[in-house]
């Protein structure tokens, strides 16, 4: 009998999604509730309990209680400031460990979180170790396609990201006719898709691509597209989304799909 399965939840569905698939398997799960984050509906059916995101030593501590050895940190965090963080003891001294990464970018920062949570003891598993069919395929998901301007859009917006991923910048832009409308930043995607009317142009729609960065720590920060991303693409005036298969997360794939359908937007896994 595998040990149980420790999560540590951000926002959004994913968590409850993971939790459910382990528990599926047979497997016993604890989530650790990132207070102000993880959503309340999403981790009361599964054991949980609610903790400050500078509780580190707190979590790790209920991990051990609980017999977890294997660790999934899923769902969306924004990432504060180290003058809100106010760590506990333990957590103080692991963010010590972390060092200088913790003024780099997410890559390197997530990286090392991952390196200390292993010299810890605990295995760092990525959500789709878990989920077995949240990886995007390749091809098209949905009923219908992109057409010669969408590919070309698609094409150039996976030489942006390329760029701006190696940078540490971002996982998401937005391109209409070859021009690029928009480049995540620390916004998140929906931020960055809200911006998307006021710089339309005419004609033929654009497209959101997502593609993990080159350097992705690939346990923790996968891009992940879900029903609300579609609905945020609709409002933004797209005609499209493109995104890495085998390196985005799909969640809640097959509504994800129905609203696709539904608002006439492509879903296109693209191998890079």
């Amino acid at each position: 009998m595998s040990s149980p399965l420790g999560i540590i939840a951000g926002g959004g569905p994913l968590p409850g999604q993971v939790a459910a698939a382990a528990r599926a398997s047979g497997r016993e799960v604890f989530i650790a509730g990132l207070e102000g984050y993880a959503l309340p509906e999403i981790v009361q059916p599964f054991p949980h309990h609610a903790f400050r995101l500078g509780a580190i030593g707190a979590m790790i501590r209920a991990f051990r209680e609980r017999g977890c050895r294997d660790l999934v940190m899923i769902g969306p965090v924004k990432r504060p400031s180290f003058l809100s963080l106010r760590p506990d003891a333990e957590g103080a001294k692991l963010l010590a460990r972390v060092g200088k990464a913790a003024f780099l970018g997410d890559d390197g920062l997530l990286a090392a979180i991952v390196r200390v949570l292993s010299e810890e003891g605990f295995n760092v598993l990525g959500a789709h170790e878990i989920i077995n069919d949240a990886l995007a395929p390749d091809g098209l998901l949905t009923a219908l396609g992109p057409d010669a301007q969408a590919m070309a859009d698609i094409r150039r917006g996976i030489e942006v990201l390329k760029l701006t991923g190696a940078a540490d910048i971002g996982q998401a832009c937005v391109v209409q006719q070859g021009i690029v409308l928009a480049v995540e930043t620390v916004e998140g995607t929906d931020a960055m898709l809200a911006r998307i009317p006021a710089v339309t142009r005419p004609g033929p729609a654009g497209v959101l691509v997502k593609m993990a960065k080159p350097q992705q720590e690939r346990r923790a920060d996968l891009p992940t597209i879900g029903p609300d991303t579609i609905s945020h693409a609709s409002r933004a005036g797209l005609r499209g989304v493109a995104f890495e298969a085998g390196g985005t997360i799909l969640a809640s794939k097959l509504q994800l799909i129905e609203t696709a359908n539904k608002e006439h937007i492509f879903l296109l896994g693209v191998s890079t």
